[in-house]
């Protein structure tokens, strides 16, 4: 089977190179430009270029898919399908009416529930126990297209959106390949999806990492893990920003504390909140080095009654 890859992120990588080692026949990959990073802004190749390259595969990285050039190179490829792991982009009517097969996109819920940019960090902040992968028909929606195959996976009580997406990439890779050969024997027949189930899960941003102390200590540890690589749980202390990495939530009320005060016990760092406490594992000040709670107890010499928050 001849195959159109289009991709960006590591989450994609494991499906690009699943496709490789079962022999479909990648004939392009499709990815972002190159983006500055660093200090020093150098051009920096997206994960799934480099994991192509690897492989020796032919790389395009155009910055519009609507654009007439961008058609007429693509148009002289002719796959049976055209597989789409996050990569960023809605596909312009054209392409979808182009493979044999029609496109394929893997996306990491179980359909129609968190659809869009960010299902992974949404479903940890949601507090869902189960998620999964979903291999769709894309259509001109937003991931609304017709149902292929899905696998549930639990999502573990210590799962960031790191680790539940590392996992979800690794089942989606195994589901895409089953769902390709499944389409080629006629195996699988696509069903649509119930609206009335529908949800959505926008696009992460900066502010969206921002703590309220009042909610509950369950409520705010899912956030800090659902955010964790990016954009991280925030809030502020001494006029500073600091991110928690890490911490784990209590039913403890620390003797009627206003939310965000901080109570230092022993070697642990507590923080009141709505209802429970929050006990501070790693934490990192704006400018400094990631620390243990012990570590910045030590540095900062907490006063009584400080608190976190704006």
């Amino acid at each position: 089977m001849k195959l159109i890859f289009c991709g960006t992120p590591g989450f994609a990588v494991p499906t690009l190179e699943k496709l490789v080692q079962e022999n479909f026949e990648v004939e392009l990959v499709v990815t972002n430009p190159d983006e500055p990073a660093g200090r020093g802004g150098a051009p920096t190749p997206p994960p799934v270029k480099l994991a192509a390259h690897r492989h020796h595969l032919l790389v395009f990285q155009p910055r519009k898919l609507n654009d007439p050039s961008t058609q007429t190179l693509l148009t002289t490829f002719q796959p049976d399908a055209l597989v789409v792991v996050a990569y960023g982009h809605l596909l312009p009517g054209w392409m979808m009416d182009w493979p044999r097969l029609g496109c394929i996109n893997l996306h990491a819920s179980l359909l129609p529930k968190y659809r869009g940019a960010a299902p992974i960090p949404w479903a940890i902040i949601h507090g869902e126990r189960v998620t999964g992968v979903t291999t769709m028909k894309i259509d001109r929606g937003m991931d609304t297209g017709d149902i292929l195959l899905s696998r549930p996976e639990p999502i573990h009580d210590d799962d960031t959106a790191a680790t539940l997406g590392e996992r979800l990439s690794r089942l989606g890779a195994d589901l895409m390949v089953e769902t390709l050969r499944g389409l080629e024997h006629g195996a699988i027949h696509p069903h649509p999806q119930d609206p009335q189930q529908a949800s959505y899960a926008h696009k992460l941003k900066k502010e969206d990492g921002k703590i309220t102390w009042s909610v509950s200590a369950q409520e705010i540890a899912r956030r800090v893990r659902g955010l964790n690589p990016w954009p991280g749980a925030q809030t502020q202390f001494r006029g500073k920003y600091l991110r928690i990495w890490r911490a784990l939530p209590s039913a403890e009320n620390l003797r009627g504390a206003e939310p965000g005060t901080l109570i230092p016990e022993g070697n642990q760092l507590k923080v009141a909140c709505g209802s429970g406490s929050l006990v501070l594992q790693e934490l990192q000040l704006e400018g400094r080095n990631r620390l243990t709670s012990e570590e910045f107890m030590r540095g900062a010499r907490l006063q009584p009654g400080e608190k976190l928050g704006s």
